[in-house]
């Protein structure tokens, strides 16, 4: 019975989506017929990895419009797509497969945009922690816009905020025909080498540090050295066991804070999942880094410091030289890279409103994504997460995680770039935004926080239409304000993290007092 139910769905999908592959689908289906009882289970979920990569793989190929008339922001740049001699047209679609066009500085917002790291759902990777899952398809979601936002400190601690991919204009649009049928043919494949056997991709090496050629000049050196750190980035962020802030390092963070592959994964959740990531990973290139989430929408500006200070658990100031130095020459030498200070990512877990996302917090969100050390916001619409990077108007500039692509091996010295870097900006109104989500900054030293912290204090203050700040910047540790005082452990809710021993559920990230 249940085979036939498989069977005929499979068929309509297969007719209405991808014929081409009709088939072969007919054929593993006539392979599952010949499968024991046993094997139901991991065979429903291939094709329901097959649905996933089916839907996920369409690339609507709607422009998204920008009006020529107001400013463009991405992560603290501005841009004006309007020229000074551009008289009556108000609005422009921006589309990567455009010719490119020079209106004000709209080039320079395409090639910035298109040098952030975009990670999607991906599928064909070694079957996730504790789980049969083989995909992050319709649940992974924030755990990618966690991935991005983590990315963008990383480009700012080694490449500074005014580095760009050298290929990011040369980045094609996405194909919605060419993807699918694609997409279907691979899975097809996939689904045939599973049922007989084959091995799954996999990676048990580290990823290495991707060196560059030998250089001619002091400029060619630069380009290499950055290249050479772009590219290690993003290796970091590999679909592999071993990549250390990759989705399977997360998955098993998440291990022990109650959450499996496949579930949902708010954004208060993701940022202690990253913060656990980005402390344990192994790698010499993040010992100059660590992250601090806010504790009850407060950071504790003293917590905070000593999080800039203080050398890892186990870590000699010996070791925490090893961490490269900031590549870019332009620019002094940090405090992150000497061997009593690194960096901190600082990640604010918040909600702006009840059951819907207050308007009166939209300045509020422009002018976070105005500053230069904001690293994004996770969020999204409800149940369905992006990564904010920017604004215009009233609306907000995302990058968008669902996206199904295939497995790519970071552990080879030439894997491909190109699908780690979105070719196209999506826009969403603010309104449709849902109040849940996680604010990052990057903080390079104690003496940079100090300046961060007087800035964002005065974007903090209350106003006639803000009567209450989305999170609070206050003096001292968090143990001089006895949080825990009356709050037994059956009532500790994120953003408290629950004691892992614990299998109580919740209801969301926050509870509403």
């Amino acid at each position: 019975m249940l085979q036939s139910v498989w069977k005929s769905w499979i068929e309509e999908e297969a007719r209405r989506e991808c014929v081409l592959c009709g088939n072969g689908l007919h054929s593993l289906l006539v392979q599952m017929q010949n499968k024991g009882s046993d094997e139901v289970e991991t065979l429903k979920t291939k094709f329901l990895s097959v649905w996933h990569n089916v839907k996920y793989s369409w690339a609507l190929k709607s422009k998204t419009s920008f009006s020529r008339n107001s400013p463009v922001f991405l992560l603290g740049k501005c841009y004006h797509f309007k020229a000074e001699d551009d008289g009556g047209v108000t609005e422009t679609c921006f589309e990567a497969s455009d010719e490119d066009f020079v209106m004000g500085n709209a080039e320079a917002f395409r090639r910035d945009f298109a040098s952030r790291v975009w990670l999607t759902y991906r599928v064909e990777l070694p079957s996730l922690p504790s789980s049969t899952l083989t995909s992050d398809c319709g649940w992974g979601c924030m755990l990618r816009a966690g991935q991005m936002m983590l990315a963008q400190a990383l480009i700012l601690h080694f490449l500074g905020r005014d580095w760009t991919w050298s290929e990011a204009m040369t980045l094609q649009p996405l194909d919605t025909e060419t993807w699918t049928t694609t997409a279907a043919k691979r899975l097809v494949a996939s689904l045939e080498a599973s049922l007989q056997g084959s091995p799954r991709p996999s990676d048990d090496g580290s990823p290495p540090m991707h060196q560059a050629q030998a250089p001619g000049c002091a400029e060619e050196a630069d380009a290499h050295l950055k290249e050479m750190y772009h590219r290690t980035l993003v290796s970091w962020f590999g679909d592999s066991p071993s990549a250390q802030l990759g989705l399977h390092s997360l998955v098993r963070m998440g291990l022990t804070m109650g959450k499996q592959a496949g579930d949902w994964y708010g954004p208060a959740v993701v940022a202690h999942i990253l913060k656990k990531a980005i402390e344990e990973a192994m790698d010499p290139g993040l010992a100059g880094i660590t992250a601090y989430v806010s504790q009850d929408c407060t950071v504790y500006s003293a917590d905070l410091i000593d999080s800039h200070r203080a050398p890892r658990a186990g870590q000699t100031s010996a070791e925490r030289s090893d961490a490269p130095p900031s590549p870019h020459s332009d620019q002094p030498t940090s405090a992150s890279t000497l061997s009593d200070s690194r960096a901190v990512i600082i990640l604010i877990p918040v909600r702006l409103g009840g059951e819907k996302t207050n308007p009166d917090y939209f300045n509020f969100a422009k002018s976070i994504l105005s500053l230069e050390y904001c690293i994004g916001i996770i969020g999204g619409k409800p149940k369905q997460a992006c990564y904010f990077v920017g604004f215009q108007d009233d609306s907000l500039i995302y990058m968008d995680p669902h996206y199904c692509q295939s497995f790519v091996d970071v552990s080879t010295s030439d894997f491909p770039l190109q699908s780690y870097h979105c070719p196209s900006p999506k826009k969403m109104p603010f309104s449709k935004m849902d109040p849940s989500c996680t604010i990052g900054f990057y903080s390079r030293s104690a003496q940079d926080y100090e300046r961060i912290s007087q800035e964002l204090s005065k974007v903090l203050q209350p106003s006639a239409r803000e009567k209450y700040p989305a999170f609070t910047i206050v003096q001292g540790h968090g143990r001089d304000y006895d949080l825990s005082a009356g709050v037994t452990p059956e009532k500790r809710e994120w953003p408290f993290i629950r004691d892992p021993r614990r299998t109580v559920t919740t209801a969301g990230d926050f509870v509403l007092l």
